[in-house]
C-alpha cells in the first residue's frame, strides 16, 4: 500500500467538497483572575470606543454574515394521518384512533385453559358475578347458571390434575369455589365460540318469554369483558412474533396517490415512539378494508408566524455587558474527550444558544407531518427560503438530524425528512409478571434453557417457578409412592459391581431445553428447536413422562391441534441472556377511558449458565462407609 494514497494534494478543494471526515477543534478564551478583589473587574469600565471596538472583534461580532433577526416566517406543511395497520403476518385493519398504540400492538389474548386444564380462575369468577349480577330480575335463574357453569373440582389423587392440585393456594381455592360459584369464563367462551350460541344452552327451566331478555344480557356481556381487557379480535392475530421474541407490525398513511408504509420490526421496550420505525419505500401499501366514503387526510397547510427565540435557564447572554444568572455554570462542566454527546450539550450551550426559534404549531395524534419549505422574513425586509434540514440521500455520512425517519434499504433512497406523532401514552402501569423466562446459553451442554422464573398458576397469579417445579415433582413422587404401596413390586436385586453407568441425569423441571439444529435446506446456520426433559421419577416402572413447559411464552403450538413444534433464532439469545416477561397492563387515554391488557416485555439477561447436565458418567453403587463419630 502506497503513503501517496494518505496525502492530499489540494487541501482547499477537499475541504469544500466535504469527500473526507474532518475533525474540528474549538479553543475558547478563558480569563484568569489574578486578584481576589473583582470589584472593579465588574464595573465593566470602558476607556474609549476603540476599546469596545477591539471587545467586539474579540467576540466575533465582525464575523457575522448578516445581522438581521427574523420577524416573520411562513411554513408550508402537507400533512397525513395513519389509516391502516397490520400486525405482522396478518391481515390489514383500519388504524383505531381512540386506542392507544401501545395496547393496539402488544395485546395478547387471555389464557383461559393451559394444557387442557382450566387457568385465570380469578378472571372466571369475576365473570361469573358480573353474569349473576347482570340478569336482575332474571335472579330466580341464577341457581340453574351455576349449575350448567361450575367450577369443576380437581381430584388430589388424579395425576391429570397435577397443575391444580400439586399446589397448596391453587388447591384450596378451586375446592373453596367448586359448586358454589359460576364459571363466568365458561360461559363467554361459548357465547363466542359461535354466534348461533345462546346463554341459556343447557340452562335448565328457561322459559321462552324470558329467552329474548338472556340474549340482550348476553350480548352486554361480551361487550362488558371486551371492554375491561383488550385482546385481539382472533386468537393469535396479534403483532408478537415468538420466534423472534419482539412484536413486527406497520401502518400506513396516504401519500399523494399512493400510500407511505412505516414498518417496526424491532419492538419489545414497552414504550412506543418515531425511533421504532422505519420507512418502508418498497411496500406497495396495506390495502385494510377502510369503511367507506372515509376522507382523504392529506391536507396541504401554510400558517404565518412571529418567531419567538427560544431561551433557556442559564442561556448565555450574547452581549457583552449583560451578565447571566447562575442557573448553569457551563465553566464547570469538564466533559472527557470522548464524551461526544456532553461537549454537543456546551457547543450548542455556548455558540449556537441564540440561532434557535419556535414555530409553534399544533398536530392531531397519530399524524404525519412533512415541512415543504419555510419563507423567513428578517428586520432588513430580506426573504429567504429555507427547506427541511437533513435532506438528500439516506446514507450520507455527512447527514444529521433528530427525529426523522431512517428509510430501509441501500441503494440510494432519499431522506424523510417528515415529523411522526404517534397518538402513545407517556405511562403504563404494569403489574406484577404473571410470565417470566430467562433464556441462557449453556456452552457446556450445548444448548439454550428457557429457565421458567415466574409461572400462572391456574388461580391467574404468578408463582415462584423454582418452587412450583418443587411442588409438581412431589406430588407425581407421592402419587407413585400411593400407586406402590398398593401394589408393591419385587425388590430390586442388590447390584454386583461397586459403579453403575448413567446416561444421562436430570435438572429442574423448571428448565426447558432448546437445543440447536440446522434450518431446512441448509447445512451451516442452525436455530434452536424447543426439547423435553424426561420425569425421572425413583422406581417408576412407567417411561419417563416428558416435561412441557407451564408458561404460555414457552408453550407456542402445544395447546394446538395438531401440535408443532417451536423454533426460535439463534440471534435473539445472545451471550447476556434475555428476560421475557408477560404482565397486565394498565394506562388512561386521553378520553379517560381505562385500558387494561396482557403484554409482553424483553429486557437483557445477566450472561451464561450452567444446568449440570451431564451425560455418560459413573456412578458407585454402594455409599460410602463413613467412620463413626468419635466420642
Amino acid at each position: 500500500m502506497s503513503e501517496q494514497q494518505f496525502i492530499i494534494q489540494n487541501i482547499q478543494h477537499e475541504l469544500a467538497a466535504r469527500t473526507v471526515p474532518a475533525i474540528t477543534i474549538w479553543n475558547r478564551l478563558e480569563g484568569r483572575p489574578r486578584t481576589l478583589n473583582f470589584d472593579r473587574a465588574l464595573k465593566a469600565e470602558i476607556r474609549d470606543a476603540l476599546w469596545m471596538l477591539t471587545r467586539q472583534w474579540q467576540m466575533g461580532e465582525f464575523q457575522g454574515d448578516d445581522a438581521g433577526s427574523p420577524v416573520l416566517a411562513r411554513v408550508h406543511l402537507a400533512t397525513t394521518r395513519l389509516q391502516e395497520y397490520r400486525p405482522d403476518g396478518h391481515a390489514a385493519e383500519p388504524f383505531e384512533d381512540g386506542v392507544p398504540l401501545e395496547t393496539k400492538v402488544e395485546r395478547r389474548p387471555i389464557a383461559f385453559s393451559i394444557g387442557g386444564r382450566p387457568a385465570s380462575l380469578d378472571l372466571r369468577l369475576l365473570m361469573g358475578r358480573q353474569w349473576l349480577k347482570l340478569l336482575g330480575e332474571l335472579s330466580v335463574y341464577a341457581q340453574a347458571f351455576v349449575d350448567a357453569y361450575p367450577i369443576d373440582e380437581p381430584d388430589p389423587a388424579q395425576r391429570a390434575d397435577a397443575a391444580i392440585a400439586a399446589h397448596p393456594e391453587s388447591w384450596s381455592m378451586f375446592a373453596a369455589v367448586a359448586g358454589r360459584r359460576m364459571d363466568g369464563g365458561k360461559l363467554y367462551l361459548h357465547l363466542t365460540a359461535n354466534p348461533a350460541n345462546r346463554a341459556y344452552d343447557g340452562v335448565a327451566g328457561v322459559a321462552d318469554g324470558d329467552k329474548p331478555a338472556l340474549d340482550n344480557l348476553a350480548a352486554h356481556f361480551v361487550a362488558w369483558f371486551e371492554r375491561l381487557v383488550y385482546q385481539p379480535p382472533v386468537e393469535d392475530a396479534d403483532a408478537w412474533l415468538p420466534d423472534r421474541l419482539e412484536y413486527q407490525f406497520q401502518v400506513s398513511a396516504p401519500q399523494g396517490p399512493g400510500e407511505k408504509v412505516l414498518a417496526a420490526e424491532e419492538y419489545y421496550h414497552g414504550h412506543l415512539d418515531w425511533y421504532n420505525f422505519d420507512v418502508d419505500a418498497q411496500s406497495p401499501g396495506l390495502d385494510a378494508e377502510l369503511p367507506p366514503e372515509t376522507p382523504d387526510p392529506q391536507k396541504p397547510d401554510t400558517k404565518t408566524f412571529i418567531p419567538t427565540q427560544i431561551t433557556f435557564d442559564g442561556m448565555p447572554n450574547t452581549r457583552w455587558w449583560t451578565f447571566e444568572d447562575n442557573r448553569t455554570n457551563f465553566g464547570d462542566v469538564k466533559p472527557d474527550t470522548t464524551d461526544i454527546a456532553k461537549l454537543l450539550l456546551i457547543e450548542f450551550g455556548l455558540v449556537y444558544a441564540n440561532d434557535w426559534f419556535l414555530l409553534p404549531y399544533q398536530l392531531p395524534a397519530g399524524s404525519i407531518a412533512q415541512v415543504r419549505g419555510m419563507a423567513v422574513t428578517n428586520v432588513f425586509n430580506e426573504r429567504t427560503w429555507i427547506e427541511p434540514a437533513g435532506r438528500g440521500l439516506d446514507d450520507t455520512w455527512q447527514r444529521w438530524s433528530m427525529f426523522t425517519l431512517n428509510v430501509q434499504g441501500q441503494s440510494g433512497e432519499q431522506a424523510d425528512t417528515s415529523l411522526l406523532l404517534l397518538p402513545t401514552v407517556p405511562k403504563v402501569l404494569e403489574s406484577s409478571p404473571l410470565e417470566e423466562v430467562v433464556l441462557i446459553r449453556d456452552e457446556m451442554a450445548n444448548m439454550v434453557w428457557g429457565i421458567e422464573r415466574v409461572i400462572p398458576l391456574p388461580t391467574g397469579w404468578g408463582k415462584s417457578g423454582p418452587e412450583a417445579a418443587l411442588e409438581t415433582y412431589r406430588f407425581y413422587a407421592a402419587r407413585l409412592a400411593d400407586e406402590l404401596a398398593a401394589t408393591p413390586p419385587p425388590p430390586a436385586p442388590e447390584p454386583a459391581a461397586p459403579i453403575r453407568y448413567e446416561v444421562m441425569n436430570t435438572v429442574p423441571e423448571e428448565w426447558i431445553p432448546f437445543v440447536p439444529v440446522h434450518l431446512e435446506g441448509d447445512n451451516r446456520e442452525i436455530q434452536l428447536q424447543r426439547a423435553a426433559m424426561p420425569r425421572i421419577l425413583e422406581g417408576d416402572p412407567r417411561l419417563p413422562v416428558k416435561v412441557r413447559p407451564r408458561t404460555t411464552l414457552l408453550r407456542v403450538g402445544l395447546d394446538r391441534t395438531p401440535k408443532t413444534a417451536y423454533f426460535l433464532h439463534e440471534e435473539e439469545v445472545p451471550r447476556a441472556g434475555v428476560v421475557v416477561q408477560q404482565a397486565y397492563k394498565r394506562t388512561r387515554w386521553n378520553g379517560g377511558r381505562v385500558f387494561v391488557w396482557l403484554g409482553i416485555s424483553k429486557h437483557t439477561g445477566r450472561g451464561e449458565g450452567s444446568s449440570g447436565l451431564a451425560f455418560d458418567q459413573l456412578r458407585e453403587t454402594r455409599a460410602t462407609e463413613e467412620p463413626a463419630p468419635e466420642t
